[in-house]
């Protein structure tokens, strides 16, 4: 179907004007040779905007619906971690198929970004409630005790295969919510542990294991590098902040007792 050449603006001022003049729409479109629809069109155009110029088009449609909309940020809130590749086939279950930028576009839209998800120790709850209860208690605590706290940590070259960072689709200020961040682990597979320890004076003694770091090893390890990192430190043991138990053949229980 051949599309109708567009009217000059002149064109439908002098319709408006013959209108003004007190002509109805079945004279103006006599004598102006076009039909009466469109002089309706024009005329009541003017009427509503008082302007015969060209309004601003809305463009193609969007191929996104509602349900689209819906299923989409469902699937991003499910598992923020999705790729655009992954909401791509997602959105294919509703009869949707678009490139994979739209739908980057259409995220940023409802104000979700792309964002490298942030890291944290992968805790159980009784380790979050047992960190909690540590907090609270030690709240008031003053610089005197913590200048003579001796702090230890391990962690693995390789976590459970490749380090690279993943991305999440988030909003602002939620960079620390569950389902953004990526939980990291200390035990079970890999290949070198490294332990150190740290102080307000300064650090301690660094140790490398290529063994799993077991309740055995573990305590190995704290024999031989914790008195030394407190001598050096010249931390106060008066006042033991810390505890291990391996003496008597009684079974290690995670606490650290510095004891010279």
């Amino acid at each position: 179907m051949v599309r109708a050449k567009e009217l000059s603006e002149a064109f439908r001022k002098n319709i408006v004007a013959a209108y003004e003049s007190g002509k109805g729409f079945k004279k103006i479109s006599k004598d102006f040779e076009i039909s009466h629809s469109t002089v309706r069109k024009i005329v009541y155009k003017w009427r509503a905007f008082k302007t015969t110029a060209n309004m601003p088009r809305s463009g193609r449609p969007s191929k996104f619906t509602p349900r689209a909309d819906r299923k989409m940020l469902k699937e991003v809130s499910k598992n923020p971690k999705m790729s655009s590749r992954d909401l791509q086939q997602a959105l294919a279950t509703v009869d949707v198929e678009v490139h994979a930028s739209t739908i980057r576009k259409r995220l940023h839209k409802f104000n979700l970004h792309g964002r490298r998800a942030r890291r944290k120790p992968l805790l159980s709850k009784r380790n979050i409630k047992a960190r909690l209860t540590f907090a609270r208690e030690n709240v008031d605590k003053d610089q005197d005790f913590w200048n003579n706290v001796l702090w230890t940590d391990e962690s693995k070259i390789e976590l459970f295969g490749h380090q690279s960072r993943g991305h999440v689709w988030r909003k602002p200020n939620t960079a620390f919510q569950e389902k953004n961040l990526i939980p990291t682990v200390k035990h079970g597979g890999g290949s070198v542990m490294v332990w150190g320890c740290f102080a307000a004076a300064g650090p301690g003694q660094l140790t490398i294991t290529e063994s799993t770091m077991n309740s055995t090893v573990y305590q190995k390890v704290l024999e031989e590098h914790v008195r030394p990192s407190v001598r050096k430190l010249k931390l106060t043991v008066n006042q033991p902040k810390t505890g291990w138990k391996r003496r008597n053949g009684e079974s290690w229980n995670g606490r650290v007792k510095v004891q010279t």
